[in-house]
């Protein structure tokens, strides 16, 4: 059964029972309330080489599994720009376009085969074939380049980390200054220690006793934020170690920052530069996911049809051609749009029934060819061809 959640892509034998489609079903569905008539549109089923019985039941158990990818290659691209657009609707729908119109216009605007991308002079091998390479190459310049856009984005979050983060975790380049460190000594050293807001009194007491060599009243509150208060402390090198234990053991934060003028102005470089990258690539990857949405989405429909059209054969039998119509159903009634379809295309009832019998005879298959083909046929099917566009934006 199709889901609710799709457009529909229908076809029937193009014979003298379908003559006024869609005009006729169109007007039974606004009528039933099961859908706008703007939600309804002709479709152009192309005359395909039909090829081998074995072809197209090779086909036929194959292209589900394209379909299944195809559709979830798309999703992704979907997926992308929203993250991308911070899963803003009203963004999202202008970069979901195809070829600059909209899905619902793509679909219900008076589909046509691309006859210049995808020659109908192919036999059905060679075209599945090169939607299949055509949507695989998308898929692989979509994930090399979601590939770098997250490593550049990994590496700004962390540096943007570092520089939000409390005074325990955050770097230290924007916070001090060269005045808060003693000049260089082959002797002495300051270290910048971050201690919890609650535990300032504790370490005013302290520190001068955390170790043997620690310079007396050398304590000078340099920062704070919410959590901490970051204190410089001047000590003796020799007992560094024996004084970063005892920090630890007091719960007392070290951290482990020397001050350097080029190594402050590097940071600050590497920065903007990951800043710029980050841009550069989102900028980047936003143009790609709208453009290969558009190409996925294309190649994502014909493959469809593909599938509308193999299953039309197999169904309703030669000659291969067909009358098709897309429907979009109403979100709220759908079910009633599937019982006035049932009811429109009962007269295909015996034709889909007698086609078991008649076409697997003519194509000259062995008999186990025609068992394979009455088992296929034997499946649950409703009495028209219905293959759905699912509602993935």
């Amino acid at each position: 059964m199709p889901s609710e959640q799709a457009t529909w892509l229908i076809s029937v034998p193009d014979d003298s029972d379908a003559i006024g489609l869609p005009q006729s079903l169109v007007t039974k569905l606004v009528q039933a309330r099961a859908v706008s008539r703007e939600n309804t549109a002709s479709l152009e089923v192309p005359g395909l080489k039909t090829g081998t019985l074995d072809l197209l039941i090779t086909l036929s158990e194959e292209l589900p599994k394209h379909d299944h990818s195809f559709t979830q290659i798309t999703a992704k691209i979907v997926e992308t720009l929203r993250n991308l657009l911070s899963n803003d609707p009203t963004r999202l729908s202008q970069h979901v376009r195809v070829d600059e119109r909209t899905v619902d216009e793509y679909l219900l605007g008076g589909w046509k085969w691309n006859t210049g991308k995808y020659p109908i002079n192919r036999g059905l091998r060679e075209l599945v074939d090169g939607l299949v390479k055509e949507m695989n190459s998308i898929d692989n310049v979509m994930k090399a380049k979601l590939n770098a856009y997250n490593l550049a984005k990994g590496s700004l979050v962390q540096m943007q980390r570092k520089k939000t983060g409390n005074l325990a975790v955050r770097s230290l380049a924007e916070v001090v200054s060269k005045e808060d460190f003693i000049p260089e000594s082959e002797y002495m050293e300051s270290l910048m220690v971050a201690v919890p807001k609650n535990s300032v009194k504790d370490w005013e007491t302290k520190y001068e006793r955390l170790a043997s060599m620690v310079v007396p009243r050398s304590s000078k509150k340099v920062a704070e934020d919410d959590d901490y208060a970051l204190f410089s402390v001047v000590v003796f090198k020799k007992v560094h170690d024996e004084f970063a234990q005892k920090l630890r053991e007091n719960k007392f934060i070290l951290r482990d920052f020397t001050y350097s003028p080029t190594a402050i102005q590097k940071a600050t470089e590497d920065f903007s530069v990951a800043e710029t990258t980050e841009r550069e690539l989102w900028t980047e990857l936003l143009r790609i996911s709208r453009t290969n949405f558009s190409e996925a989405f294309q190649v994502l429909v014909h493959l469809k049809v593909v599938r509308l059209f193999v299953e039309s054969v197999l169904r309703y039998g030669l000659p291969a051609q067909f009358v098709g119509i897309v429907v979009k159903p109403d979100v709220k009634s759908p079910k009633k749009a599937l019982q006035v379809l049932t009811e429109h295309f009962k007269y295909l009832a015996n034709r889909s029934n007698s086609s078991k019998t008649k076409t697997a005879p003519a194509a000259g298959g062995s008999e186990e060819l025609a068992a394979e083909y009455q088992s296929l046929m034997e499946q649950e099917f409703l009495d028209f061809v219905v293959f759905e566009v699912p509602w993935i934006v």
